[in-house]
């Protein structure tokens, strides 16, 4: 277990080496530069910004410079926002969409796999076809469709839900319904075929035949096993979430860090763009290795190699 641990944790590191080399030269290739507008700078403006911000010296000095910083923790200075810190303003960021996402995350898992095994339990059935149709339409309709909807509905037309910003229970409502609209079906789905699959294994016929209780044999042997692919859903799910969560933070005007994100690419936010991106592939990355560790907590009999 400590050597696959030690091996995990040393593989990630490589990845986030890699995703930040590959973002820092992709970053050249763009077109343009981060100080072009619809008025062109001075000659001599344009040369007093290259070199506050480092970048008239060789690219294998930036680079180096880069990543010396990078380790201590420091993204650089925003290009656009002038006098704030790339990792204040992810942080700053961060902390909204990961509020916000979490509780989406949470709604997603709380409802979708009891959802989904309630439609394996009752398989062929009405209700297993009408869980199926609203999990298949959760999957076909995208966020901004779903957070549209739902501002028609309950704040137009009812007016019953406030329609931007985080500042009491009932700004959250939205939101998080449209956030976690699709994570739910897909669980939902997942957990049903899961379930479907274990519910066929021979020691869950042993238990059935030997007078086991239901809910005992659910939640002590079928659940057990039967979640292990939602488990692995859950890495990539934050990176969603938080990817995702763009639109919906738009459409709310939630100040979170996919706001920031898209307004990096737009404005050509070198450093910006950068710290996002490694940011993002950071989290991604060690929730996908929390993930495999976590395997062997749920099911003991996992060997790792």
């Amino acid at each position: 277990m400590g050597k696959y641990v030690a091996k995990r944790v040393l593989t990630s590191i490589l990845t986030i080496w890699l995703v930040a080399t590959i973002t820092f030269l992709l970053m050249f290739l763009v077109p343009g530069g981060p100080f072009l507008a619809e008025k062109a700078p001075s000659a001599a403006t344009l040369e007093a910004l290259n070199k506050r911000f480092g970048l008239d010296q060789p690219k294998i000095v930036q680079y180096k410079n880069y990543m010396l910083n990078l380790l201590q923790g420091e993204m650089g200075e925003s290009i656009k926002q002038r006098g704030r810190m790339v990792q204040d303003i992810i942080f700053s960021g961060f902390k909204v969409s990961a509020r916000l996402g979490g509780i989406a995350i949470l709604v997603a898992v709380c409802i979708g796999v009891p959802i989904g095994c309630i439609a394996a339990f009752n398989r062929g059935k009405w209700l297993d076809s009408l869980i199926l149709f609203f999990s298949t339409l959760g999957i076909a309709v995208p966020g901004f469709v779903v957070s549209t909807v739902l501002m028609v509905i309950f704040s137009v037309k009812l007016d019953l839900l406030p329609t931007y910003g985080l500042t009491s229970f009932a700004h959250y409502i939205m939101p998080v319904s449209a956030l976690a609209f699709y994570p739910t079906a897909y669980i939902s789905r997942l957990m049903r075929s899961s379930m479907l699959e274990v519910l066929g294994q021979d020691y869950i016929r042993t238990a059935r035949a030997k007078g086991l209780p239901q809910f005992k044999m659910i939640f002590k042997h079928a659940l057990r096993n039967a979640i292990l692919p939602v488990v692995t859903y859950l890495g990539p799910l934050l990176a969603y979430t938080l990817t995702g969560s763009v639109v919906v933070e738009k459409i709310f005007t939630i100040p979170g860090l996919g706001n920031e994100f898209i307004s990096s690419i737009i404005n050509r936010d070198y450093t910006m763009i950068m710290g996002t991106t490694i940011f993002l592939a950071t989290l991604l990355i060690i929730m996908n290795m929390l993930v495999d560790i976590a395997y062997k907590i749920i099911d003991p009999r996992i060997k790792f190699k």
